[in-house]
């Protein structure tokens, strides 16, 4: 070893040629170049991706996303997107190896965790979907579409109280998803037969979901249920 060592320091000025300047300078041009076109690739297939997402065409997505893993197969944040994708497509067991390697890749990912959670809470493991929420929220606590999940399965477990203790927790952090807040809470007040609160929490939701929101279908049903016994009663006593 030693000798490689002494061997490469006597080639290091006297057998080799130095480049110019100006060579130099075009080898780390030539190289941010590559490197730029690298970030800017990756960049645009995350974008293509997210498009794709939207537009419901999940299976495309996951394929531009192989290719993403099979160029940085180190990335957590792509295992975690692919995760996601299949769960949208209820393969719930190719969402939760994902997840799990996302974890594996990154224990510090705390949406990871989150969707790990939502994963058990599709397939009825309401326990170990809680566990997951609450790993989340040790890495992240002010990530409050964990706080609305964990709300929601506590709803599913059938802790209202907690429930609503933990949307009201949601709400504090900002009003990024008041609407959704608002429209959960309700249907929990729903459920302990706390109507007028119902009432008003889905109203309020309505008038904080923006326009074409897929929120606002639900909520118009979840309020036209609460509110279709209390108009035909009022109907029955009008007859009178």
């Amino acid at each position: 070893m030693n000798d490689n060592i002494t061997n490469y320091n006597k080639l290091s000025s006297s057998s080799l040629p130095m480049p110019s300047v100006s060579e130099e300078e075009c080898i780390k041009a030539a190289m941010a170049t590559q490197l730029k076109k690298k970030e800017l690739s990756d960049l645009r297939l995350r974008i293509i991706i997210k498009q794709e997402a939207n537009q419901g065409n999940y299976q495309k997505a996951i394929a531009i996303l192989d290719q993403l893993i099979a160029r940085l197969p180190h990335s957590a944040i792509d295992y975690n997107n692919r995760g996601l994708m299949y769960l949208k497509m209820a393969d719930y067991e190719q969402a939760m190896s994902d997840f799990d390697q996302a974890i594996a890749l990154n224990p510090s990912l705390d949406r990871a965790y989150n969707n790990r959670g939502n994963c058990y809470a599709h397939q009825g493991y309401l326990s170990k979907a809680i566990e997951n929420y609450e790993q989340a929220l040790d890495i992240n606590p002010y990530n409050q579409k964990v706080w609305i999940n964990q709300g929601i399965t506590l709803r599913e477990l059938g802790d209202y109280s907690l429930a609503i203790e933990t949307l009201e927790l949601a709400k504090m952090i900002s009003d990024q998803y008041l609407g959704r807040i608002y429209a959960e809470r309700g249907y929990t007040h729903y459920l302990m037969g706390d109507w007028n609160y119902a009432i008003a929490d889905y109203r309020r939701a309505l008038s904080c979901l923006p326009q074409g929101d897929r929120y606002q279908q639900k909520v118009m049903k979840w309020l036209a249920k609460v509110l279709k016994p209390i108009i035909s009663q009022s109907n029955i006593e009008g007859d009178h």
